[in-house]
């Protein structure tokens, strides 16, 4: 399959997905208010949340039909699809069920409203398990058509439901009723229509078969690889959205949408960093698998630099001009003013989080489970206490050092840690030239940005032209400080290669 194409179509879809999630989000706090948002904010960590049951089926679904396509037995994965989906669809009714039961408990004992009425807001938790139950078997299948790269599909799908589920909801909020009830009964009925359509998409994909059946000996043929994903992915997620659940017990819903606000727009940093992910973790793969330790250690530092000099400028315009950004966006000073200093926060422990997904897929493509998840055990024992004082002392700011200082911890002690058993003798490098010098040029430039080249009276049009001359100078001086990167940019265009590595 054509790599750029996937890698396009995986760029696109998570592009347009956060271009609409972007835009629909004045209209829902027009027409639902902050509060109301504040339980959007809760049904997405729920929703992440929950993915917890997966158990690394997913994963395990990617991988067994990515073989059956590479030996051009494509229609062999069909009978572990079968299995698993049956699964999936028991779980969901389960979950639909579940959340449905236990809504009024979760409104009275967990969240904390001011002005929605409490029947209102079990009503919205109630829907919020339809909805969720609706979208979980979405995962199985994007997992198969991702296993059979087939990402064009996925992200054509993808895209359209999207578009349907937000656009949709505005029209919905606008023309028929503005209350967060009618929003996440919309929302449940385009989860079913998306889960059907990728179900139906999958099978043509995969081909049916009579021989397709629930099998219990194809769960034992493959439940240690999933049993091994699963742990890292429990522990990914609770360290990714730990913030959030506690978040959403301690603040008020208002506090909390803003908190929920804040990492919408710092989501968009991941744009770039999950296809960047998706992209070298097969090449790291590739590179452990022959053996080449000399092309993986170029190909980890240098992608590590180039992700950095793009990411740590980006992180770092967002922060400077978070107000500025959420005041155009939402048109509500207040809300600006609230969340700025969340985002520049957030912004910042997200940019060091996209550069350590390198180290990451490095001891995935060793298959060094083992050393993943001692990590994220370990920053879950530190974040529990920074979470547990800071949002009561501080509010979502205090949410937002807490990840900020976590992720801090994770550089030092993950780089470490990790370069100990993979790849000894390159940690004090990656970590003060790869890493170090971007980082530096980005906060001398957001330091001398914010306290002696704008000022606040300045107009947008002056502040706009700066971050965007800014965009393409700081990628630029810290691509020209690494030798490697400035040889490989300046020759390629020629036709020229250094070596073999080619990004």
């Amino acid at each position: 399959m054509n790599l750029r194409r996937n890698l396009l179509a995986g760029l696109a879809n998570s592009g347009w997905s956060a271009l609409v999630g972007f835009a629909v989000v004045p209209f829902y706090l027009k027409y639902l208010g902050m509060e109301a948002y504040g339980l959007i904010g809760f049904f997405m960590t729920a929703q992440v949340m929950f993915q917890l049951l997966d158990m690394g089926m997913a994963p395990t679904m990617n991988r067994e039909v990515a073989r059956c396509s590479a030996s051009g037995q494509l229609r062999d994965a069909g009978k572990l699809l079968h299995t698993l989906a049956v699964i999936y669809w028991c779980v969901a009714i389960a979950i639909g069920i579940v959340v449905i039961l236990l809504a009024p408990v979760i409104a009275t004992q967990w969240l904390k409203s001011k002005d929605l009425p409490s029947q209102t807001v079990v009503n919205a938790l109630m829907l919020m398990g339809l909805v969720v139950a609706s979208r979980w078997p979405i995962g199985l299948y994007q997992g198969a058509l991702i296993g059979a790269q087939r990402m064009t599909i996925s992200s054509a799908v993808n895209m359209s439901m999207v578009t349907l589920g937000s656009v949709g909801a505005v029209l919905i909020l606008a023309l028929v009723s503005p209350t967060i009830e009618a929003f996440f009964a919309w929302q449940a009925f385009v989860g079913l229509v998306y889960a059907v359509t990728l179900r139906k998409v999958t099978w043509w994909v995969i081909g049916t078969s009579d021989a397709n059946r629930f099998d219990t000996a194809e769960l034992k043929r493959i439940w240690r690889f999933t049993a091994g994903m699963s742990a890292i992915g429990l522990t990914g997620l609770v360290f990714s959205q730990l913030d959030k659940v506690i978040l959403s017990k301690v603040l008020a819903l208002e506090d909390f949408g803003q908190y929920m606000l804040a990492s919408v727009v710092v989501s968009g940093l991941y744009i770039l960093i999950t296809p960047v992910f998706n992209l070298i973790y097969p090449r790291f793969s590739a590179s452990v698998a022959k053996g080449d330790l000399g092309e993986l250690t170029k190909l980890y530092r240098l992608g590590t630099r180039l992700l950095a000099s793009i990411l740590f400028p980006a992180a770092m315009l967002l922060a400077v001009f978070a107000k500025d950004i959420v005041y155009v966006w939402t048109g509500n000073l207040q809300v600006a003013t609230s969340t700025a200093p969340v985002i520049a926060l957030l912004a910042s422990g997200s940019a060091l989080h996209g550069v350590m997904h390198f180290p990451y897929a490095l001891q995935l493509a060793y298959g060094a489970t083992r050393l993943s998840l001692t990590i994220y055990l370990a920053l879950i024992v530190v974040m529990l206490p920074l979470l547990a004082f800071l949002p009561l002392k501080f509010g979502t700011v205090g949410g937002g050092a807490a990840w900020l200082a976590v992720l801090i911890f994770y550089m030092l002690f993950g780089t470490w840690y990790m370069h100990r058993r993979l790849l000894p003798g390159q940690a004090t490098s990656w970590l003060t030239r790869d890493v170090g010098i971007p980082l530096l040029i980005s906060i001398g430039a957001g330091l001398l940005l914010q306290f002696e080249i704008l000022d606040n009276n300045d107009p947008w049009p002056l502040k706009l032209g700066t971050g965007l001359f800014l965009s393409l100078l700081l990628p630029a001086l810290s691509i020209i400080t690494s030798g490697e990167l400035r040889r490989l940019i300046i020759l390629r265009p020629h036709g020229k290669s250094t070596d073999k590595l080619r990004l």
